[in-house]
C-alpha cells in the first residue's frame, strides 16, 4: 500500500460539480493506492502514519500530527500511485490492485482513521474526481507500507 500525504491549508474534492469533502484550515490530503498483496497490516500502518506523523505546524511552532491538532483529513483513492513508467511512454497499471480488491482496503484506511477520532472526508472510488488543494510548505511525503 502506498500513500502520498500532502499538508494543505485548504482542500476540496468534487465529482460532477458536487463537493464531497473539503476543509479550510491546516490538514492533510492523502492519496491512497493499493497493490495485490495488501491487507490489514498495510492498512494499519498507513492509518498510523497518517494519524501520527508530525508534519503539521502547532501553535507554538512545534511539529504536530493530525491527531494532536484534531486536523481534518481527506482520503482519495489513487490507483495511479502504482504506475510503472520504466518502459516506453505508456504507464503500466499491473501493480495496482483491481477495484474489488482496492476499494475495501482504501475504505479500511478511512475507517481506521475515523476509529482514531479523526475527521475524515473522502472522494468517490473510481470516479473522475477533481482534487484541489493548497499545498502548505510545500510538504509532500510518500508512505510505503
Amino acid at each position: 500500500m502506498r500513500a502520498v500525504l500532502q499538508r494543505a491549508s485548504r482542500a476540496r474534492v468534487t465529482v460532477d460539480g458536487e463537493e464531497l469533502a473539503s476543509f479550510d484550515r491546516q490538514g492533510l490530503v492523502v492519496l491512497v493506492g493499493a497493490t495485490h498483496d495488501d491487507g490489514p497490516e498495510q492498512v494499519a500502518t498507513v492509518a498510523r502514519k497518517v494519524a501520527e506523523l508530525r508534519v503539521l505546524d502547532g501553535a507554538d511552532g512545534a511539529e504536530v500530527s493530525v491527531s494532536d491538532l484534531d486536523a481534518p483529513v481527506i482520503v482519495v483513492s489513487q490507483f495511479t500511485l502504482y504506475a510503472d513508467t520504466r518502459k516506453g511512454r505508456r504507464p503500466s497499471w499491473n501493480a495496482a490492485a483491481p477495484g474489488p480488491v482496492a476499494e475495501p482496503l482504501v475504505a479500511a484506511v478511512v475507517d481506521a482513521l475515523r476509529e482514531r477520532g479523526l475527521t475524515v472526508g473522502t472522494g468517490r472510488f473510481g470516479a473522475d474526481m477533481q482534487v484541489e488543494l493548497v499545498n502548505d510548505g510545500p510538504m509532500t511525503i510518500v508512505v510505503d507500507a
